[in-house]
């Protein structure tokens, strides 16, 4: 009973729309102040104050305090599993919407963020990559890094040894894509491998969205390091 209840509580604070709102607004690994998240919510901001000390209670979301601002983050990466998973039942086995499309769907079906790592079509296109080439081995559950991609990965500038030291986190995992309905790389693995993106510019982020652009030297680089080429 007690499990169910914890269900149940957890499920009624994420299915409210402005809560969802907020917490999918995070999904991009950033902290934001709580008058961000309340023109993300659609809401006042003592209604926001009042949704976030709940999402806060409940383990949902952590505060970052800096001088006289709190700033809100996703608790921890397992909150953003759920919430993706989530997003993949309802665009998978959801009841069907009709809702229209326009530029920043494309951009976040062509490359996003997902808490830490890459997502879309170029998350799942730098899985299969990974996979075909030997780097990784990817089950339904788990993955491992093979020694051919310790080395690739080394070569274009990845600390792998010192990540593997890393004890915080699952290594090296797959975490199925909402939108490509397949598995994009998470894990310690797929969170540094998308601030090396980041980092070498071949990704930029887009302004108010989780969405990344492929950089002109980012394509140039993918294809080289990877043969990924979404151009």
């Amino acid at each position: 009973m007690t499990l169910g209840a914890n269900l149940a509580e957890v499920a009624a604070l994420v299915g409210d729309p402005a809560r969802a709102n907020m917490l999918a607004a995070l999904m991009d690994g950033r902290a934001l102040t709580a008058t961000e998240l309340a023109y993300v919510g659609g809401i006042s901001a003592s209604t926001a104050s009042a949704h976030l000390a709940k999402l806060e209670a409940a383990h949902l979301l952590a505060v970052v305090k800096q001088g006289r601002h709190r700033y809100f983050r996703l608790a921890s990466p397992l909150v953003s599993r759920m919430l993706e998973g989530i997003m993949t039942f309802a665009a998978i086995g959801g009841p069907p919407r009709y809702r229209p499309h326009g530029p920043k769907d494309a951009a976040m079906h062509l490359a996003r963020t997902c808490y830490d790592h890459l997502a879309g079509r170029l998350g799942v296109a730098l899985a299969d990559a990974m996979v075909a080439r030997g780097y990784v081995i990817l089950t339904e559950d788990a993955g491992e890094l093979t020694r051919q991609g310790e080395k690739a990965l080394q070569e274009i500038g990845l600390a792998v040894t010192s990540l593997q030291q890393s004890h915080r986190r699952v290594f090296c995992r797959p975490c199925l894509d909402w939108s490509e309905r397949r598995p994009h790389l998470a894990g310690t693995i797929g969170a540094a491998l998308a601030h090396h993106c980041f980092e070498k510019h071949w990704i930029e982020p887009i302004r108010d969205s989780r969405a990344v652009r492929i950089t002109p030297g980012g394509q140039v680089a993918l294809r080289q390091s990877f043969g990924v080429d979404l151009s």
